[in-house]
């Protein structure tokens, strides 16, 4: 098992190296504008699952996703030829989920927004079920020796005791 740190060092190096190749370009017209969003290395060094994106339509995320595949096995020379390790990672290309998930964030806010403001509406027009101020009140005590008086309360002559 290697540390934690190497791994990331070595995914890392494998990010620049599949993003530099893929800008460079590829022969196969099928790849459309790809973005390495991340790469994540198994402790044993052994395996790099590459995450990307693409930019476009359902289609072009498809096709790219068939021409990642056929160039795997050139990707992986590159990655060979370029880090320093005994043995060159298997990699596998992994579509990453980032917009259908920002996607779906934007609808959720969009709806809290709209609720938000269906609640907003409603409270303008809405009216207490009671009193204003359901609350008993405090005591006021009376000034100069006089009885102490108790607004809160039920009794006809307004509390005085």
């Amino acid at each position: 098992m290697v540390d934690a740190q190497r791994a990331s060092k070595m995914a890392d190096r494998i990010q620049q190296i599949i993003a530099r190749r893929l800008e460079k370009g590829i022969k196969d017209p099928r790849i459309g504008f790809v973005t390495i969003t991340d790469v994540k290395v198994t402790g044993d060094l052994q395996h790099a699952s590459i995450f990307y994106t693409v930019y476009g339509t359902d289609e072009e995320r498809a096709d790219t996703a068939v021409a990642l595949k056929s160039a795997t096995g050139m990707l992986r020379t590159e990655v060979g030829k370029n880090i320093t390790a005994r043995l060159t990672p298997s990699i596998e290309f992994i579509p990453d989920g980032i917009p259908e998930n920002a996607a779906s964030i934007d609808r959720l806010l969009q709806e809290a927004r709209q609720r938000d403001a269906e609640s907003a509406s409603l409270a303008k027009t809405a009216a207490y079920a009671g009193d204003e101020d359901p609350y008993v009140k405090p005591r006021e005590y009376a000034v100069d020796g006089e009885d102490e008086v108790d607004e809160g309360s039920d009794e006809p002559d307004g509390g005085t005791r």
